[in-house]
């Protein structure tokens, strides 16, 4: 019977493409319990991707009582689990089959009422193109037919095409709410051999929430993605948050499966230019659009947004073609070694295993390409989403050798090129305050931390997380200032070990030689309460550098503090010192500090500079070949200024 209807089919639409295309469309616009008539018992039907779901037929599909609609094959990219019942009530009537989970579909999978297909998302298309998935329907939703007889598939682009060319049946379900999107989605009348009038809305989403806790780790992430930058967005809190603090960026590119109502803002922002892009350059490159009604008007005819197949957008090869392509992936669980473990289930949309595989990959071939995980520290329940291990949880992604950057509210672990030990400590510093004393333990109980490992309670829940601010010295020298960690152990002994015997000298008062664990674990795990310490990092072939630190350390009877600054020597003469001067003279000020002392050898001129810099009145002695520096502040309250990262 397939076969039959299959040779009918197929003479029925030679005959409508040989026609005059000048024949009013309206011709083959019929009803949809007429297409549901000619359905026969085990056919193969394709369905337009989530919210390109034609909806009016799927419901007329859900509803009908009709005998010939048994052993149905349903094929759907994206399920959204809107339209298409999956419940043991339909089993009779069809079995779906899709490539992601969307919201509710997941269940059912866990469950065996669905067929999912694991694959890459940019290799999708090859099944289709090889018949390797049998397609005798299509159903698809389209806009209206402009004078010349084309219809766009508005907001989805992503195999549609490829499962009209395989089927026998090819329906349009004509929405006149959908935008008419420009790239790779126009389709002619003649493709069709019927057309049905929409009698749904399309699937809208509202705009998310936005926490504390992801506006945060937005900024967080903001602060080390670099004009320039090519980026990916998907739906969710994390980039309603992130589109927002993304506007004071320059020249970014868009390469992205999923266009969003606050990718849409970030665009008309005008921080957003594609002018860096080395394909498609000037536009935004999407295959899907979820979101507004605002969204969809948006996108009505924009030339600024390419709509272009999942196999272009997905493809690994052709993401990395995108300089500095960034990665932004939200991670449900992240362990101490790096393992990652994803979101599976209700909330995720659009973001399974092997389209994040993709994005890593072509972030990997990108010239300067890198890839961020970010989420919060603790989960709804209040439980560390920094694991000793993530063995236990679905969705994992076996890539630490290769993990980039991971953030929180609290802060960036750079895992880039370090050991093991160094990733967990770094993870451990943005992990919940809370937590972050079990996880030192958990992790010396496992020998993943030195049993020495020194942690200091206080210090996590004082760490002064808003001081994060970027700043550009001589020959562009961008360097990134913010609190010391306990992960910094092992970058301040390199920093140490960089230092000439004088540098050392003029900052020790000793020739000091060596730089050992038991003593520079103790030098950077500070309290934040007495001691305020201040590194500036700048990027090495897209590693971390800590080249200079400055602190102050608050004397006995608590109203002056001693102060001292080092600067690796490569970096000297270019004026570092006495913004980290600057800097900790604001922050002892705002923290009630009267001013400060130190003590600089006679021989060291440059220091002496520094100090000589200070905005007030410097007292001065000589005893013993070095200068006892005393600097009091001011009576008068200084103004809290907000810190703020500059790019």
């Amino acid at each position: 019977m397939v076969k039959l209807f299959n040779q009918f089919g197929k003479k029925e639409k030679k005959a409508i493409q040989s026609a005059d295309s000048s024949v009013p469309w309206e011709s083959i616009v019929v009803s949809p319990e007429k297409v549901m008539e000619i359905i026969e018992p085990g056919m193969s039907i394709f369905l337009a991707t989530g919210v390109a779901e034609p909806r009016t037929l799927v419901k007329y599909l859900m509803a009908s009582d009709l005998s010939n609609l048994k052993d149905l094959e349903l094929i759907q990219p994206v399920s959204l689990g809107d339209a298409i019942p999956i419940d043991e009530r339909y089993s009779h009537k069809y079995r779906l089959r899709t490539f992601f989970s969307g919201w509710v579909a997941s269940e059912a999978i866990t469950a065996g009422r669905i067929d999912l297909i694991p694959i890459r998302y940019s290799r999708i298309p090859r099944l289709f193109r090889r018949g390797a998935l049998r397609v005798d329907a299509a159903f698809v939703q389209v806009t209206l037919p402009d004078e010349a007889g084309f219809c766009s598939l508005g907001i989805s682009a992503d195999v549609a095409k490829l499962a009209m060319e395989r089927a026998s049946l090819v329906v349009g379900e004509i929405n006149s709410q959908i935008p008419r999107t420009l790239g790779d989605t126009f389709v002619h009348v003649t493709d069709f051999n019927y057309l049905v009038r929409s009698a749904e809305d399309p699937i809208y989403f509202s705009r998310w929430n936005v926490s504390e806790e992801f506006n945060t780790i937005a900024r967080n992430i903001t602060n080390v993605i670099e004009d320039g930058s090519c980026i990916s967005f998907f739906m969710g809190p994390l980039y309603e948050a992130l589109g927002k603090h993304l506007i004071r960026k320059r020249h970014l590119g868009v390469h992205s499966v999923v266009m969003s109502d606050a990718l849409m803002d970030l665009i008309k922002s005008g921080a957003v230019t594609n002018s860096r892009k080395r394909i498609f350059r000037g536009k935004s490159l999407v295959t899907y659009a979820q979101g507004t009604r605002e969204l969809m008007r948006w996108l009505d005819n924009n030339p600024l947004i390419e709509f272009q197949g999942i196999d272009i957008v997905a493809d690994p090869r052709s993401i990395g073609l995108n300089d500095n392509f960034v990665a932004i992936i939200p991670a449900r669980k992240i362990d101490l070694t790096g393992g990652v473990a994803l979101h599976v289930g209700k909330g995720n949309i659009i973001a399974g295993l092997g389209e994040i595989q993709e994005l890593f990959w072509g972030a990997s071939l990108s010239r300067g390409g890198r890839t961020i995980f970010a989420l919060p520290s603790r989960n709804l329940k209040n439980e560390s989403n920094i694991v000793l291990s993530v063995k236990d949880y679905p969705a994992q992604l076996s890539i630490s050798e290769s993990l980039d950057m991971i953030v929180t509210e609290y802060g960036v672990a750079y895992l880039s090129g370090r050991s093991v030990r160094e990733r967990a400590l770094a993870l451990i510093d943005i992990a919940h305050p809370d937590d972050r004393g079990t996880l030192v333990q958990r992790a010396k109980e496992f020998n993943i931390l030195y049993r020495d490992q020194i942690y200091l309670t206080e210090s996590g829940h004082l760490y002064p997380h808003e001081i994060n601010i970027s700043h550009v010295f001589k020959d562009t020298v961008t360097v990134r200032f913010r609190p010391i960690r306990p992960s910094d152990e092992d970058d301040m002994r390199r920093l140490f070990y960089r230092f000439s015997d004088q540098a050392v000298y003029y900052r020790y008062f000793s020739p000091i030689k060596t730089m050992p664990h038991m003593k520079m674990q103790g030098y950077v795990n500070v309290d934040f309460n007495r001691t305020m310490s201040i590194v500036g990092v700048v990027e090495e072939g897209g590693v971390d550098k800590i080249i200079a630190e400055g602190r102050y350390v608050i004397v006995e009877d608590g109203t002056f503090a001693d102060t001292a600054f080092i600067v690796d020597e490569d970096y000297q003469g270019k004026g570092i010192a006495t913004f980290l001067f600057n800097l900790l003279m604001q922050l002892a000020r705002q923290r009630g500090i009267k001013g400060f002392n130190a003590d600089v050898l006679t021989a060291n001129k440059a220091m002496m500079k520094v100090y000589e810099k200070s905005p007030y009145p410097m007292k001065a002695t000589v005893s013993e070949g070095a200068y006892e520096l005393t600097i009091p502040f001011p009576d008068e309250t200084p103004r809290v200024t907000e810190n703020k990262s500059e790019s």
